[in-house]
């Protein structure tokens, strides 16, 4: 099996980013702030497919996250909308920032080889039917899985460690994504 990674990232270096890796049927997780440090992680473990909690594109018709314009959604957006999964916009203040850093290390990661995909563990947690902040719910399904469920992990953690499941369950075939022309969310089949 190819090493996966799941990385919760945020929207600057100074905060903590969650990561996970299941590299030769080890796990591995914990927390860095530099790109540079997860680029290390995922070079160390001969990561082949890395999901990043960040938007990795922008709306159609959007030449950049700076500009001022009416396209505010992509259509994977939407979809997850349209399914009732809560998320903010990506023009939304902090959400620029988050989307700038995702698209410059989706870069960093394709100039290394790495496959990069776009995951929110909100959708995952939803579609799993676990609370999203539910700590002892998260480890119960992670559990259930055959993955780590520390239940002293900071929720940047768990996150990571959901989304490296939701990358997971891709590899297995187990995943219905949010699609559209300008983006791809990808997320667990509803009720696995």
């Amino acid at each position: 099996m190819v090493s996966l990674m799941g990385i919760d990232l945020a929207g600057s270096e100074r905060r903590p980013t969650g990561w996970a890796i299941l590299s030769n049927k080890r796990f591995e997780f914990g927390v860095a702030h530099k790109d540079e440090e997860l680029l290390a992680l995922a070079k160390k473990h001969k990561v082949k497919k890395v999901i990043i909690d960040a938007p990795l594109t922008l709306p159609k018709g959007r030449k950049s996250i700076e500009e001022r314009s009416e396209h505010h959604f992509r259509e994977c957006d939407l979809s997850l909308r349209k399914e009732g999964i809560r998320f903010f916009p990506i023009t939304l203040g902090p959400m620029r920032m988050l989307t700038k850093r995702g698209i410059a290390l989706k870069k960093k990661l394709r100039k290394s080889g790495i496959e990069v995909f776009e995951g929110f563990p909100g959708a995952s947690y939803d579609r799993l039917g676990v609370p999203r902040k539910d700590k002892r719910a998260i480890c119960r399904l992670l559990k259930k899985f055959g993955f780590p469920s520390p239940p002293g992990a900071t929720q940047d953690e768990l996150d990571a460690l959901i989304l490296l499941l939701t990358l997971f369950l891709k590899t297995k075939k187990l995943n219905c994504d949010f699609v559209g022309k300008d983006g791809r969310i990808v997320a667990p089949a509803p009720a696995i």
